[in-house]
């Protein structure tokens, strides 16, 4: 099935997911009676304040305008796209997602007050699908990220954003999480540790902010499965942060370079094969000369470990590999041929 990825982020009005007590039904008005009894204090908070929450969110969230050119055979065209950012300092750096400006030639950005600018990119990172872009402006308001980590399946959250472009300012949806630490495949790679939400997401939403019942940012809205309903994906905070950084200190991300594509092992991948291992990366290219085949791994093999910590899936395995520098030298433990090995590889840079 093929993933949508958004040039826009939003929820429309008529699709909010507040609460709706049926009057006829009496199980529904015992649990609402009750809320404030029996609902733990994170829920009950998030079920009655949410329009407060809201007004404070929206603030900081903007509504993006691209001039997109495209290359014609005898002369370029120009369409209009539209997105979401997040404003994320009161100097006017705001984080979106890099397909809502690839291939811009004007970047218009839209607040919440009516003020409007041009914007400037700061820095792109298309394997997290984040961009960072900055306007002239002072004493914006910005909003906080939270722990994407300690989310929970049911955990209580919101987006808002320029849903379909609709005027009248930004759209609201309202939904739970419905998974966490999800692989999520486009036309322009794997996005790892994606958080999965049935908030609705619509085109116009891609850059807008997965907010909690506290107010925070814990995620950015990127992807929906094509013709599927109630499926949407996030970029974690804990993923985006690091990022943003580096794209405001360096105007780019650099990252190790270990010369290998992989793929989840997984009990199908293991009969298959006959791995004799059920968890892993299975390694399906080695880059001629690159790290890992001076390092001796071969198409076939199943990565482990890196350093002595597991790595079980391709969620783990590249924000650890992420953490280490250019020229480190690091153990990876993996299964040949069912047989356990050790080997060191020198990281590279990745172009």
């Amino acid at each position: 099935m093929a993933i949508a990825i958004l040039a826009t982020f939003a929820c429309s009005g008529d699709e909010a997911r507040s609460p709706v007590i049926d009057s006829n039904d009496l199980t529904q008005k015992i649990i609402f009676e009750n809320a404030h009894l029996d609902t733990p204090p994170h829920v009950t908070q998030n079920l009655f304040p949410l329009a407060d929450l809201v007004e404070n969110v929206q603030q900081s969230v903007v509504s993006i305008s691209v001039d997109i050119v495209s290359k014609g055979r005898f002369f370029d065209f120009t369409d209009e796209g539209s997105g979401t950012g997040i404003i994320i300092s009161n100097d006017g750096y705001i984080v979106t997602n890099y397909h809502v400006i690839q291939n811009t030639s004007d970047i218009e950005v839209s607040l919440s007050d009516g003020r409007n600018y041009s914007a400037e990119i700061v820095g792109l990172d298309v394997l997290t699908d984040l961009a960072v872009i900055k306007i002239e402006a002072d004493n914006l308001s910005t909003i906080k990220f939270g722990e994407s980590g300690v989310l929970r399946p049911g955990d209580w959250v919101f987006t808002i954003g320029n849903a379909l472009g609709l005027r009248g300012g930004p759209s609201v949806t309202f939904g739970i999480i419905s998974g966490v630490g999800r692989t999520v495949q486009t036309e322009r790679g794997d996005l790892y540790d994606m958080i999965q939400t049935d908030a609705a997401i619509n085109q116009g939403n891609s850059g807008g902010p997965l907010v909690n019942h506290e107010g925070e940012v814990i995620g950015i809205n990127t992807a929906v499965y094509s013709g599927a309903q109630g499926i949407g994906f996030s970029v974690s905070s804990s993923v985006a942060q690091p990022v943003i950084n580096s794209l405001i200190k360096k105007g780019k991300v650099t990252r190790p370079l270990i010369g290998l594509r992989g793929i989840n092992t997984t009990n199908t991948i293991s009969k298959r094969y006959d791995l004799g291992v059920s968890e892993g990366i299975f390694v399906t290219h080695i880059s001629s000369n690159g790290p890992a085949d001076n390092g001796k791994l071969k198409v076939g093999d199943v990565i482990t470990a890196i350093n002595g910590t597991s790595t079980p899936t391709m969620s783990e395995f590249l924000p650890l590999l992420w953490g280490y520098g250019v020229g480190d030298t690091v153990t990876v433990t993996y299964i040949s041929e069912k047989t356990p090995l050790v080997t060191d590889i020198i990281l590279d840079v990745r172009p």
